[in-house]
């Protein structure tokens, strides 16, 4: 804490009136603790000129916000597997298509007399594979909302923990900023006082 009768960073930054520029000039190059504590402010300056400037946020981010949109790519694709007509056909081309690989793959047997073939309930392959595709896609979207639920909460706690530094940080400015006035209002006192004593010993 510097003793000098006016705040030094008040005269660092050239704010203080001529006369009490000179009073503190003079008082610095008495004191060592003063000169100290000039360096340091010096030393503070240079510091922060060295960090990039970064800007202030405007507000925090929500989920509805268009940066959390979701991709065209995802879009398409949630707008495809939304669609019943479209998934019914896809799932009728794919059963066709592992008919056609099995076919193809296990030829029937040549026997003298053919066996009859078991019936194949369509139906019930597509109702089967239409269940599974469904539980997938639900798990899938839940595992999505479940991950951007996270990132939302640890975007809303960065946020608050700014908030609070940035909040503590003002409130020490403020309280230094009322050391100082207190400074400064002991001073004029203490002077008002030596000019009412020198005027009653007249």
């Amino acid at each position: 804490m510097s003793c000098s009768p006016f705040d030094l960073r008040d005269y660092y930054f050239k704010e203080l009136a001529e006369n009490e520029r000179r009073l503190t000039e003079v008082h610095v190059k008495t004191c060592a603790g003063c000169r100290e504590e000039l360096d340091r402010l010096r030393g503070v300056e240079a510091g922060l000129l060295l960090l990039p400037d970064e800007e202030i946020p405007q507000r925090i981010g929500f989920i509805s916000d268009p940066v959390f949109e979701p991709s065209a790519l995802r879009r398409a694709w949630a707008a495809f597997w939304g669609s019943a007509a479209r998934l019914g056909f896809a799932s009728a081309a794919m059963l066709s298509a592992a008919l056609i690989v099995f076919s193809v793959t296990h030829p029937a047997p040549l026997a003298k007399t053919p066996a009859p073939a078991p019936a194949v309930s369509t139906a019930a392959l597509e109702a089967n594979f239409s269940a599974r595709m469904h539980q997938a896609v639900a798990a899938a979207v839940a595992a999505s909302e479940a991950r951007q639920a996270q990132e939302t909460q640890k975007l809303l706690a960065a946020a608050d923990r700014r908030h609070t530094v940035e909040t503590q940080a003002m409130m020490e400015r403020v309280a230094e900023y009322l050391e100082v006035e207190k400074k400064h209002l002991n001073t004029l006192i203490l002077a008002s006082n030596d000019a009412a004593t020198r005027e009653d010993a007249r």
